[in-house]
């Protein structure tokens, strides 16, 4: 199991036809690797670091007596496990239920939320992806992508550049993604 300590990193996981989903961004304060190491079974994903870091390797022979010796870590590590069980459920929801714009638009306004900043034009993602990337996040073909985004910068809800993605009307974008109108701290033009 990895700790990033202060590290950004992409999870994940090879398709039968030889291409590469991605299924999570994770953070600094995240764990990855935790269900392998709880469970002993080999990984199911591929975390690759975005730049440079700092990471924390946790053998399984430590990590099971530290749990055992602080329960509130184990509490703490169930949480975590919980929460991201509960995000993979809603995608699978979402899935099902939304058509691909709707779709991305979540996704979108996610990453925001999770990872980006608040700057002139806006708001950013956070992280650096390829259209290729947010179609496997989204569920969807990459000309999908490619028609939604480029629909959503003509309605000037965000701008594009390469592998970067400024958000500039939240609003209008949790409306497309069919999401409730949650304050971030920010708003357009801020």
């Amino acid at each position: 199991m990895v700790l990033l300590r202060d590290a950004l990193a992409k999870v994940t996981v090879n398709l039968a036809d030889g291409r590469q989903a991605l299924l999570a961004i994770r953070v600094s304060g995240d764990v990855v690797g935790e269900i392998s190491a709880l469970g002993g079974a080999p990984r199911t994903a591929t975390v690759t670091s975005c730049g440079d870091g700092v990471v924390n390797v946790i053998h399984r022979r430590d990590w099971h007596p530290f749990l055992q010796d602080h329960p509130e870590a184990a509490l703490a590590l169930a949480g975590t496990t919980a929460a991201r069980f509960r995000w993979a459920n809603q995608r699978r929801v979402d899935f099902a239920s939304y058509p691909a714009k709707v779709r991305l638009a979540r996704v979108l306004a996610e990453l925001s939320a999770a990872h980006g900043e608040s700057v002139p034009a806006g708001r950013t993602l956070g992280v650096m992806l390829t259209q290729t990337e947010l179609a496997t996040l989204s569920g969807a073909a990459e000309p999908t992508v490619e028609k939604a985004l480029r629909e959503l910068r003509q309605a000037g809800v965000l701008e594009t550049g390469y592998r970067q993605i400024t958000i500039r009307d939240l609003a209008t974008l949790r409306q497309v993604g069919l999401m409730p109108n949650v304050r971030h701290g920010w708003t357009k033009g801020s």
